[in-house]
């Protein structure tokens, strides 16, 4: 969970579910309905003539690579800019022809011809919709990535053979591989004149988007593909005016879909392909929109006044809907979000929003809605193409607008522009075309998959796809993808070495069943009786594999030998027996427990892997459950509300933290207690949790809790930090029962003593630490990727959006935005780097500015004014698991430069640094 809000719901309760109207938005989740009249924005009016100019050229060269009738192109180009525009889930994405079906429609125009290949995809296009509707296409992104693009980049293999021999003025073969092996005999007999127009056509191409200076910014107004149409065509009516070119032929006769003849298997196969490659390319097309989307838009926020040179949140991707306050870790990944609505607050400066991320399942839809009208209507295939969104994207289209004025231009053009689109030479649109085929083979994608050792699943796919075909080649891909899979994980190497009276057992790789004979082997060459260390090197173990480590463990131990498991560093893995199968540590976050007790076992028992030897001590770190939800401190547990969203409780780490440090606990009258059970969801995990910290941990702190218990709480610190669920205050202060009296809200703030709609609680447990606890010390502690500093990035509330709790909450938080965007005051950095983006820098300058909010407490004041209390300034790194602690006069208000400096390994308690305490 990596927001700083309680965003589990209860998935039987429809009454925790974020309704539509509040702007919440799972990743890859419907956008907002279309509300209002359609709006055309200038950027989008611009953009869409310079996807028009591009997508034209590129429609034609598509429908001659395909041998389709060239209208056929720029009808697929109208319909899917149109109505995949209208109804698609990815407003940025420009629909046309498909350049990865090229090879696929060529081979059924020249088996079925043209009449029963619209009607194959009429049946791909209703494929489509049955898989949007079913919410299926989020699972097509769960193939292997290198798969998918070995997919596509054979496909471009066979594209650029075909078209290279059109610019060499012959004709392609039937298949990629006769294409090659019939390459020698067409330069042997090659023309002067087409390969002279498509040299041209590349040159530019390759050189267009080179040209530097000023004169480069220019040119690169116009698409690269349109300057080197345009400039082939001008070329070919002065030097070659006999060369082949566009022949349009007349609507009148356009042939329209026939029903299907042939074998019913090889047509339904051929259905299936169409909408394997055409639904690969949309899904991969709108991912790559997402994030070109995000990029833009956070290249465009860096760039306003204040907003200094780093990236900020991104803006929507879409033309409709209101935008809502975001409440999100890390943007623009998929982790759970918040949105909030607009305050009628202000803020200090207009920021961006963070983007939205498409509705796959919407766009897998509109795209079959197009194809099967394209197919109805006599077109080619249509899919999304990352070519023609990436030039929307850089055109500055905000919107659907840009794409659906695009497919009304070109549909324009279909009866306007003949005339001049029948002088283009066929060789340039071939260039043209190869080009296209030979930007899939990404070498990006190459390095990618070699860095995580898949490049022979994607040489295997690629090798596939150009000898056998799309299908063939993709079955090829799958299985050698399984084979690798399996290969690895049935490699297991066992070395043993004697270590001078001990026996070092190195285990590296998974141990499944496959493995079990040969380690009962190794294990069987081992002296009974003996010392023994076993360094397990690997993140799976199956049931086999453990009885069998088991079996041997116990036999050593029953024959007086000793046995050691440790991990690859050599850390002993001392784990309670009743926790062995799970291998979780006693302080893992309680949702992840997937722990079976075993019956009649014992925590002091010594058995197998992952149990403790018998001189196991209690660690700091071992001390307690960490609970993994996220946690809102007061004193005395006290709720307030009537309604708590979700089905989350304030609660606290009562294990490490004195949370709640004043006597009683509170409960307002009629309200539900802190203390309620739990609902027992998600296989009662809060039980499971509680029953193993009786099993594991109480023994151990039940001592200190009993002398606490007597004596009362004396803590050292107050800590203030976020409730944000990673933030594991024990964890990373060291700290046990008794220690640190812990105030967590949503973003770490104190409001100030006086503000307007003040927070009573947050002032009360400072009174209570400081007058009554008489605590040494104060700290306020930030976190990387804080949501509550994202919503406040992207705080645009206007005067009609009603207030709600949190962003009343939030607003506290507002001076710490006018801080960092104000000239006044030096920008907090950790010292030896500026912050990598502007959450990062708000994040680091909230701590400061909430220190100062300390100081305006009148207990805070009185006792700096003593000397009898010391203030600090802390922020952790969740990412790196680092500490940073802002240097002693920062801390205290006495120097201007707000450095956060590093917490390393071997730092001794000093100067400006936490006093630790021991448990």
């Amino acid at each position: 969970m990596s927001a700083c809000v309680p965003t589990r719901h209860n998935r039987t309760s429809r009454s925790s579910r974020p309704s539509r109207a509040s702007g919440v938005k799972r990743p890859h989740s419907p956008p907002p309905p279309l509300g209002g009249r359609f709006r055309i924005a200038g950027a989008d009016l611009s953009a869409s003539i310079t996807v028009f100019l591009l997508a034209v050229p590129m429609s034609l060269g598509l429908a001659v690579a395909m041998d389709a009738p060239l209208e056929a192109g720029l009808i697929s180009a109208a319909i899917g800019g149109i109505v995949a525009g209208l109804l698609g889930g990815t407003p940025l994405q420009v629909s046309g022809p498909s350049a990865g079906l090229t090879v696929v429609t060529a081979e059924l125009i020249q088996i079925y011809g043209w009449r029963t290949t619209c009607a194959i995809t009429i049946g791909a296009g209703l494929l489509q919709i049955l898989l949007g509707s079913l919410r299926a296409a989020r699972s097509a992104l769960a193939v292997s990535p290198a798969i998918v693009h070995g997919t596509l980049a054979g496909i471009g293999v066979a594209i650029a053979l075909a078209q290279l021999h059109i610019v060499l003025g012959g004709s392609p073969q039937s298949s990629a591989v006769a294409n090659a092996l019939a390459l020698p005999d067409q330069l042997g007999r090659v023309s002067p004149a087409a390969p002279l127009i498509g040299v041209l056509t590349i040159t530019i191409l390759i050189l267009w988007t080179r040209i530097p200076g000023r004169i480069g910014r220019a040119v690169r107004r116009i698409p690269a593909a349109l300057a080197a149409v345009v400039t082939a065509t001008a070329m070919a009516a002065i030097v070659a005016p006999g060369i082949a070119r566009v022949d349009l032929p007349s609507w009148r006769s356009h042939a329209l879909p026939e029903m299907p003849h042939g074998p019913v298997l090889a047509l339904a196969t051929a259905v299936f392909t169409v909408m394997l490659v055409a639904s690969l390319e949309s899904l991969l097309a709108a991912v790559a929109v997402d994030k070109l989307s995000a990029d833009r838009a956070a290249e465009r926020t860096a760039a306003r006044p204040g907003a200094g040179a780093m990236p900020a949140p991104t803006p929507a991707a879409t033309s409709t809907g209101t935008p809502a306050l975001a409440l999100a870790s890390s943007p623009p990944t998929p982790a759970a979000s918040l949105a909030l609505a607009h305050s009628t607050s202000t803020p200090a400066a207009p920021l961006a929003l963070p983007a939205r991320r498409s509705d796959l399942d919407r766009e897998l839809r509109a795209q079959g809605i197009a194809n099967t009208l394209s197919g109805l209507v006599g077109g080619l295939a249509v899919s999304g193409g990352a070519v023609r969104s990436s030039a929307n994207v850089r055109a500055g289209a905000t919107g659907r607008a840009s794409t659906v004025l695009h497919g009304v231009w070109v549909l324009l053009a279909t009866g306007l522009l003949v005339t001049v689109l029948e002088w283009i030479p066929l060789a340039a649109l071939a260039a043209l075309v190869m080009m296209v085929g030979i930007k899939m083979v990404s070498f990006a994608h190459i390095r990618n998959v070699h860095k995580h050792r898949e490049f022979l699943v994607y040489g295997a796919t690629i090798t596939g796809v150009v000898v056998f075909g799309v299908l063939k080649g993709v079955a090829i891909g799958i299985a050698v993808a399984v084979a690798v899979a399996l290969h690895r994980l049935a490699r297991t190497r066992i070395t043993i070495s004697d270590q001078g009276g001990q026996h070092l057992v190195v285990v590296r790789g998974q141990l499944t069943f496959l493995a079990v004979p040969r380690l009962s082997r190794k294990l069987g060459q081992l002296p009974q009786g003996g010392n023994t260390v076993v360094e397990l090197d690997g993140f799976f173990m199956d049931h086999a594999a453990y009885e069998a480590i088991q079996d041997w463990s116990t036999t050593q131990t029953a024959h007086g030998g000793r046995v050691v498991f440790t991990g690859r560093s050599g850390s002993r893995i001392a784990e309670p027996a009743s926790a062995a199968h799970s291998c979780c540590r006693p302080w893992t976050p309680w949702r992840n427990h997937h722990c079976h007790d075993e019956p009649g076992r014992t925590p002091g028992a010594d058995h197998g892997p992952g149990e403790p030897s018998t001189d196991a001590r209690p660690d700091r770190a071992d001390i307690g459950n960490a609970s993994s939800t996220v946690s809102v401190g007061n004193i005395g547990n006290a709720i307030t509300t009537g309604h708590i969203p979700g089905d989350h409780r304030a609660s606290h780490d009562a294990t490490h933290d004195t949370t709640s440090g004043a006597p009683g606990n509170v409960n307002a009258p009629g309200r539900e207690p802190a203390t309620a059970a739990p609902r027992l969801t998600g296989g009662n995990r809060l039980i499971s949790g509680l029953s193993s910290f009786q099993r594991n941990t109480a023994p151990l702190v039940r001592d200190e809790l009993a002398r606490l218990a007597v004596e009362g709480q004396r803590p050292s610190q107050l800590f203030i930090t976020c409730a944000d669920s990673r933030l594991v205050t024990s964890m990373i202060t060291a700290s046990g029962p008794g220690d640190l009296f812990t105030v967590r809200n949503i973003g770490n703030l104190v409001p100030l003593p006086n503000a307007e709609s003040g927070d009573h609680s947050v002032g009360a447990a400072i009174e209570y630490a400081v007058d009554v606890l008489k605590v040494e010390s104060i700290t306020v502690c930030g976190h990387s990727g804080c949501g509550a500093m994202q919503a406040l990035l992207g705080a645009e509330p206007d005067q009609e959006t009603p207030a709600t709790s949190l962003w009343r909450w939030l607003r506290h938080g507002l001076p710490s935005l006018e801080r960092m965007a104000s000239r006044h005051h030096a920008w907090a950095r950790i010292s030896g780097r500026l912050p990598t983006d502007a959450l990062e820098q708000l994040c680091l300058t909230n701590v400061v500015q909430q220190l100062d909010h300390l100081r305006a407490h009148e207990s805070v004041a009185r006792r700096l004014a003593e000397g009898t209390i010391r203030l600090h300034g802390m922020y952790f790194h969740v990412g790196e698991a680092q500490a940073y602690l802002l240097t002693e006069a920062a801390s205290s208000g006495l120097e201007l430069d707000e450095v956060f400096d590093r917490v390393d390994p071997g730092d001794a308690p000093g100067s400006g640094e936490l006093e630790r305490t021991d448990v």
